[in-house]
């Protein structure tokens, strides 16, 4: 602890120098309204209705009356009133106005001195004496918006996304790639943990890409790309954070949105959402339901060479897989939030899916000999059937101290998932005339469970030195209860496969603290953090007649420091840079630490590994950013024990397995933009150069080294043809990508989507995805000792979607907004 403080106090005390050093000059961070110096003069007042009642929600707009421009806008609160502060002296007016009411414009208010204060009139809105024939949206949010420490994506901004799923926007958002598994990386780093609502979703691997694939786009509000997150947010996941928030009422009353969504491509699929929202009195309700019908394919080619030892062709292996997937997912979740107080708010929020399905594999090898003649074939039939569900029970509490944001946040979250798949694998194998050779069949029941505890506290502190504080505690518990239960068939005969059955429980405990300062002040931004974990984590592999016990302990501590600087260089913030520094962890799943051996098929193992060790990154941006609409970002990162993927064939089968590789760098040049070219014609553009370069002294085959450079690009055009039509037209290019043992090969996609508001309320989307149908991956694996391996792999990528949202009821204002819950990183780590 005492090195935390010291550690802490040295950084503070650091920045506090430099902060000092360019005090002089400061210039006001809104727009001038004179050449003075900026005051501290305030103007207030109130709004009310025709029948004298407090007004809430009414804009309220701060113009200069020099030269008309606009300064400031708020809404007013639930008590009708409104302030504007740290005026200078000079002359404003001001502007109210709310929907279906008359537009309320004030005389000339000039305030006299630095320190003048004025308590505007109160202002009366009055009803509109005409209906409204149609409305006009002056304004739209951004494709992509630029923050200290994090960049935010506006799901809504592109037509695109309607009707599709969070993985899908996630494949447009800048800088996010998605291999053929499911894989998630940013800028070019994997180990990125997926947050939901500032929560992790305690998901990954076919889990995570199962969740993800269900959840409908039109649930998501915004996705936040953290590649340096703060120290609020749990250490873990080497490549980042990105947390993706889901849509939320924060009105008052009755109000809610249908969202309905038809996908067609070789197979049809549905995605479907409803939220809603009422507040009375002291208590708020709130629920969002969703429901995804899935249906899609994978045709998947693999290809090996077997070598002598003089490189000299052995044999070959030739295989296709196609795996059909069917299955009905439900997602909900359902909040209460009481008022005890102005100060004071209780919140309970149940979450919970359930998802099942089943996947058929068809399966066809051919081994030959080296002349490519067929020396055998094996074809087999795999059958799946899979039950997956989760509840999450989040208790929280918020207490406002005062008004100038003070404030504690307590969380306590219980979650539990359960998994049960069963396996049927059918094989059969023929000699070169297609004559019957042997037949056999495996089966597996792979039930888990995975239980989380977590407990945590936020206190947010504002100083009047413009300095802010927060701090906070936190304390997880989590045990995961897997077994894999294999038996085969010969000839009738069922017998237990002790060489693949496994029962394996970790347990891990992580206790952490945190202590973050931030303030902003003229042309400086400055946010420095420091962040304590402690793990405690025990692992027991239970024996069975052919394996015997085993089992391991760890504990570790470690600090991950976190700082952010921004500056702006000229006085009206056109160009502003930032640096920022930090240092995260990226913790094994919890699967992955079990060495049991999980087949997809005769010549196909996955299996765990027990030895791995948690991997450590340091990272460090310097970025640039012209009128808010240009960002160029130079990115460097370095990893020791990084945890990848890893292939070994051996005796003709092939084993993947995590495995610490050794150390990694990732160096990255980016460029990210959103510019109005035209009143009805605005560009969206992301670019990326990005060099990998992973080394690794002990390897199967004795050492590795993989290092290559590769481009990506986001391309969005959206056209406004008229008040209620819109057109948008996107495309990706990727070269080709190496990674560690990894070569994959270039892709590209074209889309294109229209929009028509029938309403203002309603909105119809059709959108076509992947109209050339290019987005088809394919790659080799490199460092296998005397193979050539291969892979392509096609999906149902082409499509048309149909899509259709609808809002309905009263929105006012005056709901909370949920903060981050207890479960902070653990959900990332669930992976079957």
């Amino acid at each position: 602890m005492r090195l935390l403080i010291a550690a802490f106090l040295v950084a503070w005390l650091s920045t506090a120098h430099i902060l000092a050093f360019s005090q002089a000059p400061v210039v006001a961070k809104q727009v001038p309204v004179s050449s003075k110096v900026k005051g501290t003069g305030q103007l207030s007042g109130k709004v009310l209705n025709s029948s004298g009642n407090a007004f809430d929600l009414a804009t309220v707009a701060l113009f200069n009356v020099g030269d008309s421009s606009l300064l400031k806008s708020t809404f007013t609160a639930e008590d009708g009133k409104f302030s504007f502060e740290q005026l200078s002296e000079g002359s404003y007016q001001l502007k109210i106005s709310a929907m279906g009411y008359q537009n309320v414009q004030t005389a000339v208010l000039v305030l006299k001195g630095l320190n003048a204060r004025m308590l505007v009139p109160e202002l009366t809105l009055m009803p509109a004496t005409k209906e409204l024939k149609e409305v006009s949206v002056v304004g739209k949010k951004a494709f992509i918006e630029r923050k200290i420490d994090r960049t935010v994506v506006n799901v809504d901004a592109l037509i695109a996304n309607a009707g599709t799923t969070a993985m899908d926007v996630l494949e447009k958002s800048p800088g996010v790639i998605v291999d053929q598994n499911g894989l998630i990386s940013l800028k070019g780093k994997q180990g990125v943990s997926i947050f939901i609502d500032g929560k992790p979703s305690y998901l990954s691997g076919a889990d995570l890409e199962n969740y993800l694939r269900s959840l409908p786009s039109s649930a998501l509000d915004q996705i936040e790309l953290m590649t340096n997150p703060p120290a609020k947010y749990d250490a873990a996941g080497k490549g980042g954070v990105i947390n993706i928030k889901t849509r939320k009422n924060n009105q008052s009353g009755w109000n809610g949105g249908l969202n309905l969504g038809y996908n067609q491509g070789e197979l049809s699929r549905t995605n479907n959402s409803f939220n809603m929202n009422y507040r009375k009195n002291k208590l708020n309700f709130f629920t969002n339901l969703s429901y995804n019908y899935q249906n899609s394919f994978t045709d998947l080619d693999l290809f090996r060479r077997y070598k002598n030892e003089d490189g000299s062709t052995q044999s070959f292996f030739e295989q296709n897989s196609y795996i059909r997937r069917k299955g009905n997912v439900f997602n909900g979740k359902i909040g209460m939030d009481y008022y005890q107080s102005e100060k004071t708010t209780w919140g309970l929020v149940l979450t919970g899916m359930d998802r099942s399905g089943n996947s058929t594999t068809d399966n066809v090898s051919k081994l030959l000999n080296a002349g490519r003649e067929l020396d055998s074939l094996v074809k087999a039939l795999s059958k799946e059937k899979t039950s997956f569900q989760n509840l999450g029970v989040n208790l929280n509490y918020r207490h406002d101290f005062d008004k100038s944001g003070q404030q504690l946040a307590l969380d306590a979250d219980y979650l539990v998932y359960n998994t049960n798949t069963q396996q049927e694998i059918f094989n059969s194998s023929y000699f070169p005339d297609q004559s019957l050779k042997s037949e056999d069949i495996l089966h597996g029941k792979l039930p888990a469970n995975i239980k989380i505890y977590s407990l945590k506290a936020d206190y947010t502190k504002p100083f009047k030195n413009k300095w802010k504080m927060d701090a906070g505690l936190k304390s997880s518990y989590t045990r995961t209860d897997n077994i894999g239960e294999y038996s085969y068939s010969i000839a009738g005969l069922r017998k237990p496969d002790y060489q693949k059955s496994n029962h394996f429980i970790y347990k891990e405990n992580i206790n952490s603290g945190y202590l973050n300062l931030s303030r902003e002040t003229g042309k400086w931004s400055v946010q420095l953090g420091l962040r304590a974990e402690n793990t405690n984590s025990d692992g027991h592999q239970l024996g069975n007649p052919l394996k015997p016990d085993s089992a391991f302990k760890r504990n570790y501590t470690s600090l991950f420091p976190t700082a952010y600087i921004s500056y702006k260089l000229d006085t009206s913030g056109n160009n502003q840079i930032g640096l920022n520094y930090g240092r995260r962890i990226d913790r094994p799943y919890f699967q992955d630490l079990n060495p049991f051996i999980s087949p997809l098929d005769k010549f196909t193992y996955y299996e765990g590994n027990p030895f791995l060790n948690p991997s450590f990154t340091n990272s460090i941006e310097l970025s640039h950013t012209f009128k808010n609409k240009i960002t160029t970002t130079l990115s460097y990162s370095d990893t020791k024990d990084e945890v990848n993927e890893t292939i070994e064939i051996r005796d003709g089968i092939y084993y993947s397995r995590p495995g610490n590789i050794g150390r990694k760098i990732v160096k990255s040049l980016s460029v990210n933009s959103g510019l109005d070219l035209f009143s009805w014609l605005t560009w969206t553009f992301y670019g990326e150069l990005t060099n990998l370069d992973a080394r690794s002294a002990n390897f199967y085959s004795g050492s590795l080294h993989g290092k290559g450079t590769f481009f990506s690009t986001n391309n969005s055009f959206q056209f406004k043809l008229t008040e209620t039509w819109t057109a948008e037209f996107s495309g990706f290019y990727r070269s080709k990508i190496t990674d560690a043992q990894f070569i994959v090969g270039p892709m590209h996609g074209f889309n294109a989507g229209f929009q028509k508001k029938l309403s203002p309320a309603s909105t119809i989307r059709i959108n076509g995805n992947d109209l050339f149908y290019t987005r088809i991956t394919n790659g080799q694996i490199n460092n296998l000792k005397n193979v050539e391996a291969g892979w392509r792999n096609r999906a149902d990528s082409r499509n048309v979607v149909l899509s259709y949202s609808y809002r309905f009821g009263k929105t006012l204002s005056g709901l909370r907004k949920h903060k981050n819950t207890g479960a902070e990183a653990e959900q990332n780590r669930v992976k079957n």
